[in-house]
């Protein structure tokens, strides 16, 4: 009877912390190459319509982006909202999907060789 509640105990645990960790991680980070830029412009604004005949709206950039070594890509993707003008960010590419998520970050946070790219 120990046992049982003893291994009942222990997969309840372990199926809760496989939760939170699975809640707190963006798979679409995990494994990817990343590259830094800066908005430049306003994106091209790009237009669909979904079943029920609703209007969305998102804004496709295309940017020159930097490695940590300063290697520079073009990155095409397409973002929900306009972006801030002039904001640094943190891109997440994958070889076979290309941009899959992105994140703001501030000037100090560049690598020096790609601060030196981007900084004017």
């Amino acid at each position: 009877m120990k046992k049982l509640l003893i291994t009942c105990v222990t997969i309840v645990i372990i199926f809760v912390g496989a939760l939170v960790i699975f809640q707190k991680v963006n798979f679409n980070r995990v494994g990817a190459d990343e590259y830094y830029t800066q908005i430049n412009g306003k994106g091209k604004v790009i237009e669909d319509k979904i079943n029920n005949g609703e209007k969305i709206i998102s804004y496709e950039y295309e940017l020159p982006a930097f490695d940590e070594n300063g290697r520079q890509k073009t990155m095409t993707f397409t973002a929900q909202k306009q972006l801030r003008e002039n904001a640094y960010l943190l891109l997440f590419v994958k070889d076979n999907k290309g941009v899959t998520s992105y994140q703001e970050v501030k000037k100090d946070e560049l690598p020096k060789k790609v601060s030196e790219k981007l900084i004017n």
